[in-house]
């Protein structure tokens, strides 16, 4: 074997012994950093462990051992109804998810139609309304609120008989005549004159249409 041969073999050795040591250098490194991550470790354990101490002694008067055993007990026993819930909150999460646009969609149109009402002014006919049920409470009793309640179907009836299409117009009429007289200037009629007037057909017929209405009036009386 040639002396080349022989320096190139020790050469390969001498590479794989520098491969070792670094090798070595590196296990000795990461086993010193596990020391010091256990070190680390146990020192915080230690901290967590006697905070946990000091914590379960508050509250170990309130708390019996077994306790904890009827607790995880419960827990096992629950597990399908526990999975359940958690299945329904995360339904009640995904459905808030799904109706935060619509509720925001909600929102403004409320808003822009309660902007819309008070352009109306709904709101000041709604005050202007509430004034007037004041003024009633105020005004009227207890025992007067029962009298209503207890005519008010002949309240309604009357109401409906006087909203009927011939007696509008009728009320109509007499509230034009009446506001086109002068009542100021309304001249005295002396007894000739108004036996005269009695004599006109206009007369006539407004003293029959009062003679027919007062009659009727009798009748219904009598028949009630």
């Amino acid at each position: 074997m040639s002396g080349s041969d022989i320096s190139g073999q020790l050469a390969e050795i001498q590479a794989s012994l520098d491969g070792i040591t670094a090798e070595l250098a590196l296990v000795r490194q990461q086993r010193q950093e596990m020391e010091d991550l256990k070190e680390d470790l146990t020192r915080v354990a230690k901290d967590l462990f006697s905070g946990a101490i000091e914590e379960f002694e508050d509250i170990a008067p309130f708390v019996k051992t077994g306790d904890f055993l009827h607790l995880v007990k419960l827990i096992l026993r629950n597990t399908n109804n526990i999975t359940d819930v958690i299945g329904k909150l995360e339904s009640a999460l995904d459905f808030f998810d799904d109706f935060v646009p619509i509720g925001k969609e909600l929102f403004s149109d409320t808003l822009e139609k309660l902007d819309e009402f008070d352009r109306a002014k709904y709101f000041e006919f709604a005050r202007e309304i509430r004034q007037i049920s004041d003024n009633i409470v105020e005004h009227f009793s207890g025992e007067d609120v029962k009298l209503l309640a207890d005519n008010i179907v002949p309240i309604l009836e009357t109401v409906k008989s006087i909203t009927q299409p011939e007696m509008m117009r009728a009320i109509k009429n007499a509230v034009v005549v009446f506001d086109k007289m002068n009542v100021d200037d309304v001249q005295e009629v002396s007894i000739w004159k108004a036996m005269k007037e009695l004599n006109t057909p206009e007369m006539k017929r407004g003293l029959g249409f009062i003679i027919a209405f007062m009659k009727n009036i009798s009748n219904t009386e009598n028949q009630n």
